[in-house]
Order: C-alpha cells, then structure tokens, then sequence
C-alpha cells in the first residue's frame, strides 16, 4: 500500500496522528503554500512569513527523519490555488491507495475534505488532531446535560485527568484558581526579560523577499523578523519563558505599559498553535518550576490554566457549536469595524498601543485584546464578524478554532453568554488601572462626558442603555443597571450624547 499525507501549515508536528498512521517505508508526504490559505483573509505580512517559513523547515526536519515529502512553495507567477488542487496534482503524477490527513483546525477545511474521497476517488482517511489533550468525543461528554458550559469546571476537570498541580485529589495549594493574585499593574523594570529574537536564516531570508514583494498588499511590518520557524528555536523561546519570565507572570499577566510590548508573557503561542511545541509538554516543564520552588503557584498555575483550561475549552465550543458559529451576533451589533484597527490612527492611547503592536510585530497580549480592542468593539456596536476576521487577520497565533470563541464568545457577547457569563464590557477606569496608558492619553480618563471625556465612558453606559432588552435581566449585570437607573436623566442624556458624538466619528 501506498499512502498520501497532506501536512498543513499548522501541524508542523512530528507526531501528527496522520503521520503515525503510516511509515516513511510506505508513505510521501504532500506540503504546499497556496494562495487560498494565504489570502482567505489578509493576513499579517509576519503571519504569512512564519507559515511558510516553518513549514519549509518542517519539510527539511521530515526528509532529516526518512520521509519523502514533496513540498510546493508558494510561486507567484502560477500560484497553487487550494489545498485540494496541490493533492490532485500529486494523486495525478503517481498512483496512491490512500490520502491521510490530520482533522484541519476550522469548519471550512473539514467541510471541504469531507467531499474528497468522492472528488479523488480514493479512500481518504482524516484521523483526529491528537495533540490536543481532550478529544471531541471527550468534550461532549464533559458538555452534555449541562445548562452552562463554564470553562472554570471542565479545567478542573482537566487538572485532575492530567495531574498536573494536584496533590492526590486535592489541588495544590487548596485552591484550583489563582485569578485573584495576577491582576497586579506593571511599572517599568531594567531587569524585566527582554524577548528572543532569532536571526533568519537563507531559507527564512527567502520566504521574506517572498513576502514583502507578492503580499505588500497585506496589513503589518515584515521586518524586523525575529519569530522562531524551526522547533530547536521555538524550544529555545519554550526554555527562555521558563526560565526568565515565568516567575512573575502571574503578578502581571493582566497589566500593560507603554513601551513594553511583552511584559513576562511567553510569546509561545504562534509555535504551540502550529505545532512546533507541545502543549502538555509545556505545562509539565511549568510544573516542575513550581515543584522546585523556582516560580510561584500563582504564576504556574495562571499559565497551565491557560492551556490545558482555556486552550483546550475553545477548541471543543468551536467544534462543538458548527460552523455557523462565527456568524452569531445576539446582540445585532452591525457597525462596520473602525478604519483605525488595521491602522492605529487614533487618539485614544490605548488603542493606538495595542493596534501599533499588532501592526509591529502581529501580537499584542490576551488583555490588551479582550479588554481593549474587543471591548471597544463590543461598545461601538461593531459587527462581530468583521471583528472576528480582523483577529484572524492581524495575529500570527490565529487560527478559527482558538480565536472564533474568544471573539464571538468571550469578547464581543455574540453567542448570546454560551462562552461567558457577562459581557466583558468596561469604562476606561479599567483601563486607567491596568496599565499607564492614559496618562499620556488625549482625552481624560477622569471625565464621564464632555468632548475630551474617554471614549469608554460613554460608550460603556450607551451600550448597556441600547441593550437593555437582552441584557437586563442577567444577574451579573442587575447592581450595573440599578447605578444606570439612579442616575438623573439629564446625566443619563449627557451619556448618550457623547457616545452618539464618538460613534459618529468613527
């Protein structure tokens, strides 16, 4: 017998169950850079860059290992078109009996290699992404019969099915979440770990005069390219985080500061997400930090929450909930997304803080995503599906599975409070708090309305005012509703004039 297997972009794994169904003695492996991958969205420049760049060092590391692997490079003056046409041309050149594939991370890739067998007419085999922790089947056992599907209760779920943090059935420490410690704000530190930054080599000098010639076109700055595209690299970035940053990731995990586009976060998420690292393998050298008291529990356990908690959780919403997913909007927001996300042009600190880094480097943290971008979006009305491809746009870990949740779940309320509890909706008090960004704002962070008040303020109160209907019953938010009703109606006027006044410059 002789086998086909299709590697994507983002399962740049040695173990990939698709492999470990068959054997370099009867099997060749078909990569390809296509353009509908490519451009299905317009992608960051960096994104595209990393994707290719990874997966030509990927094919390198399989030929290294035995393989034989036909990989077509993105060619610009006949580009592949779609995965599908790179397979038809391999099953055209040589005869296989059967097509492997690991299961693709979105609904349109799945939907798509459902058709194959009858297109190619040969047998085609999709086996499940094993490098996840918990399986379909073991997600929607965990998930049915229950009215909410909180992520808090499948973690521990997790943590106990793993061991990780546990003491017998006990967590370490006697509490299963540490939330409470990591919301400590950031100040500026000479000794704060700097990010690693690797130095492209031929190969990865290529893809960049690849990218920066035939997707100008696209959003963000190609250079300079810093990112890990080999596994020894991303290993070197895994140990770097552990040993540097870890530490005091906890304390400031939710906290942001001008000039510090990184803080202690582990920048770990592109090379996790595309398969260059693994994610139990992770949480198991974090553990160890802790076990050797070398980094606290607060931290440790924040950053295996992360992964085998919120990681893990999303992936089985989206697949749990369909494809239409991504279309839900329960709140029928309908603004169009501000020209200003894809180019940070605004006077509002934070926003311009968290877009330029996007723009830079096609990362910005989960805070300054959730609580600045997003809840701006949820504020404004913007449509969530703009937003959502916005996401999948601009950051190099993106892939539909992880970010279609954040977004239409957990950011922007879309799914109707299936993700969450609550809208993640705040003024700019949060903000204020978190970070030290409006203190070299335009506008007044202090003011709740007149022309130089934040944004936030307003917009927060006009939001949970033009709401009303869907939100005012949810309990979390009935102390929020009852401060609304106490407020005189000229005060409640002034809101609503000044978030007319902001939307309307949008």
């Amino acid at each position: 017998m002789t086998d086909l297997i299709l590697v994507l972009g983002d399962q740049l794994s040695p173990d990939l169950a698709s492999l470990a169904a068959s054997s370099p003695q009867r099997a060749e492996i078909v990569m390809a850079e296509v353009a509908a991958e490519a451009r299905y969205v317009r992608h960051h420049k960096k994104k595209i860059a990393f994707t290719f760049a990874a997966m030509r060092h990927f094919a390198e590391e399989l030929r290294a290992s035995g393989w034989t692997v036909h990989n077509t490079r993105y060619d610009p003056t006949s580009p592949c078109p779609d995965l599908a046409s790179a397979v038809s041309e391999r099953l055209e050149q040589t005869r296989y009996d059967r097509l492997i594939v690991t299961e693709p991370g979105e609904w349109r890739l799945k939907q798509e290699m459902d058709t194959w067998q009858a297109r190619f007419g040969v047998d085609v085999l999709i086996c499940e992404d094993t490098r996840f922790l918990a399986s379909h089947g073991e997600f929607e056992r965990w998930a049915d019969g229950r009215k909410q599907l909180r992520m808090e209760y499948f973690y521990r779920e997790m943590r106990r099915r793993t061991g990780l943090l546990m003491e017998g059935d006990k967590p370490a420490g006697g509490k299963w979440n540490y939330d409470a410690e990591n919301r400590k704000p950031a100040v500026g530190d000479l000794f704060m770990p700097q990010a690693p930054r690797y130095r492209p080599d031929a190969l990865t000098r290529e893809v960049l005069d690849l990218v920066g010639t035939h997707f100008a076109d696209h959003i963000g700055q190609l250079e300079p390219f810093v990112l890990a595209v080999t596994r020894k690299d991303a290993e070197a970035a895994r140990d770097h985080f552990i040993a540097r940053a870890l530490p005091a990731f906890g304390d400031y995990q939710d906290a942001m500061l001008s000039g510090e586009d990184f803080l202690y976060h582990s920048l770990l998420s592109t090379y996790l997400n595309a398969g260059l690292l693994d994610p139990l393998d992770l949480c198991k050298r974090a553990e160890a930090e802790y076990r050797a008291g070398r980094a606290p529990l607060n931290a440790v356990e924040g950053y295996i929450r992360q992964i085998i908690g919120w990681r893990e959780y999303v992936r089985g919403i989206y697949w749990r909930e369909g494809p239409d997913y991504v279309r839900r909007n329960a709140l029928g927001a309908d603004r169009p997304l501000p020209e200003f996300y894809w180019t940070g042009d605004t006077d509002m600190a934070c926003m311009s803080a968290a877009i330029g880094q996007t723009l830079e480097h096609g990362y910005a943290h989960h805070i300054q995503r959730l609580m600045v971008t997003g809840t701006f979006a949820l504020l404004a009305g913007v449509d969530p599906f703009e937003l959502h491809e916005w996401y999948l746009a601009v950051y190099t870990d993106a892939y539909e599975w992880v970010e279609a949740p954040n977004v239409i779940g957990m950011s922007q309320f879309a799914d109707g409070g299936l993700l969450g509890s609550k809208p993640y909706a705040a003024s700019g008090a949060y903000i204020d708090r978190m970070s030290d960004y409006c203190g070299s704002c335009g506008y007044k962070v202090k003011d709740k309305t007149g022309p130089q008040s934040c944004p936030f303020n307003s917009l927060y109160w006009d939001f949970l005012d033009r709401n009303q209907g869907a939100l005012r019953g949810n309990p979390r938010l009935g102390p929020v509703y009852r401060n609304w009703d106490r407020m005189s109606e000229d005060k409640q006027d002034a809101y609503r004039a000044r978030a007319r006044d902001v939307l309307a410059k949008l």
